[in-house]
């Protein structure tokens, strides 16, 4: 499909109304007079639909789009439909303590359980490490590899030291994004990020259910000629998800990404109750096993039916350049492009939100411009993932590469929430040791142990989660002479 003036104003179009009518949502709205909660939670106020399509279109972006649509195989669905086990643990489990804490940010609850500052900015620094390092450069990558394989776009390689010729355009794509993306989170604040994502998630998911429909159509709903292995939910040993890794490590990602990563997490503390925040998890789980795991993975399997194998990420793209119609086609640019700036904007936020309250706000200032800090933190955070963007250029798989590098922070942060729910009088230099050793651990497995086969690297997140949570208790007993004693009743309990 070649670009057109009509497919592009009606990209310009649908961008500048969301654009718009976020703005006249939130200068309507009733603001707290706390700054830093007004700008983090957005007052306390996110309604329940504001909440579930928030958290819907925060993770529902081009990596899983693009990336699982990429892998052209059914097996992937299993990340989506996983993910409603996270939800329900966020729902019931951690949201009802988020709020017993009045916490602003998931690593606030470490403070509170260690009574140590020190472990809540551990945990931040390395949830920015991920944000930066993996998840804004991917998602980056991700909408601008669809963008020009929908569009058919221009190659103008450029050489980029250290990582070979790169198509320039996906430079040109990226930047316009990341300051798109950054201006929403600088300016508006998470009500203005939540309202974004709510109208955005309702034309993207429309869109994408409709682009699968079509699809489909295009192969008169026959999938013979595809490759089992390709159509099965049963996974083999060395595929990317063998099915006994769903009772091991996938359960554990789910739980932390759900439930503790502030990104998520941050829409569901910002409602004006547990009940309210609760309703909004609910229909996001719906919109999770209902629809998502549909759009993410049939379209690419249609596409090996119709073009056989296709590299590096571009398979959703040339499907839907060739099927959607042309009057829609600047609409579903549209569409993948609030996915990019949704979740990046999201992404920086909560980020900003880990600097100022547990990092700026401890160590250096407690007195701040909460606005004129986090502009700053969205500005490096933006420069930074720009330059990552070659590496997720140059990798076979981006969906396969983001979940196997956060590997390395996500099962040690884990770890930590764990000890610290389940537990007190664990000493939380003990568990800060225990972290480090997770993260070795990880590499371990990772860079230096034999390659492991397909989706080995699951079962290691298991193995590194129980690790470090038993390496922290056995420090906690052995150097710093305390006995942990258990405590889970306490934290769930009610009152």
């Amino acid at each position: 499909m070649e670009l057109q003036a009509s497919q592009i104003a009606v990209f310009l179009g649908l961008t500048a109304l969301i654009a718009f009518v976020t703005y006249l949502y939130c200068k309507g709205a009733r603001h707290s007079e706390d700054g830093e909660k007004e700008y983090f939670l957005a007052g306390g106020s996110l309604k329940w639909y504001f909440v579930a399509g928030s958290i819907t279109l925060t993770n529902l972006s081009t990596d899983q789009l693009v990336g699982m649509n990429g892998n052209q195989m059914a097996l992937l669905a299993w990340w989506e439909l996983a993910a409603v086990v996270g939800l329900m643990m966020l729902c019931f489990v951690f949201i009802p303590v988020y709020y017993k804490y009045n916490c602003t940010t998931t690593t606030e609850l470490l403070e509170r359980r260690y009574n140590n500052k020190h472990i809540r900015a551990l945990i931040s620094v390395l949830f920015l490490l991920g944000n930066v390092v993996i998840f804004l450069p991917a998602i980056l990558y991700g909408g601008s590899q669809f963008m020009i394989s929908m569009f058919n776009l221009p190659i103008s390689p450029v050489s980029v030291p250290g990582f070979g010729e790169i198509n320039s355009m996906i430079f040109v794509i990226s930047i316009i994004v990341a300051i798109m993306g950054a201006a929403y989170a600088i300016f508006g604040g998470l009500r203005a990020v939540a309202v974004s994502d709510t109208f955005s998630g309702i034309l993207l998911l429309s869109l994408a259910l409709f682009v699968t429909f079509i699809a489909l159509k295009a192969i008169n709903f026959d999938f013979s000629g595809i490759p089992p292995e390709r159509l099965t939910l049963i996974g083999a040993p060395d595929s990317d998800i063998p099915f006994s890794t769903l009772f091991t490590g996938m359960l554990f990602i789910q739980m932390f990404y759900w439930s503790t990563n502030q990104t998520i997490t941050q829409r569901a503390m910002a409602s004006p109750s547990v009940k309210e925040a609760q309703k909004g998890i609910l229909a996001a789980a719906g919109i999770r096993l209902l629809i998502v795991p549909a759009i993410i993975v049939l379209p690419g399997i249609v596409a090996f039916k119709l073009y056989g194998r296709v590299d590096n990420d571009m398979a959703y793209g040339q499907l839907v350049g060739d099927l959607l119609p042309t009057y829609l086609s600047g609409a579903f640019a549209a569409a993948i492009l609030a996915a990019m700036l949704t979740t990046f904007n999201s992404i920086l936020n909560a980020s900003a939100a880990l600097w100022v309250c547990d990092i700026h706000e401890t160590y250096f200032n407690e007195k701040i411009d909460v606005k004129r800090i986090s502009l700053w933190v969205s500005v490096v955070m933006v420069v930074l993932s720009l330059l990552l963007v070659p590496f997720f250029a140059t990798q076979d798989s981006l969906i396969n590469t983001v979940q196997t590098l956060y590997g390395l922070l996500s099962m040690p942060i884990l770890a930590a929430f764990i000890v610290g729910l389940l537990f007190k009088n664990v000493n939380a230099n003990a568990m800060i040791m225990a972290v480090f050793f997770g993260v070795g651990l990880y590499a371990v497995f990772l860079f230096a142990w034999p390659k492991l086969p397909g989706g080995g690297y699951i079962h290691m997140m298991a193995v590194t989660l129980i690790s470090s949570v038993l390496m922290a208790l056995l420090l906690n007993k052995l150097i710093f002479r305390q006995n942990a004693v258990w405590d889970a009743h306490t934290v769930f309990s009610r009152t």
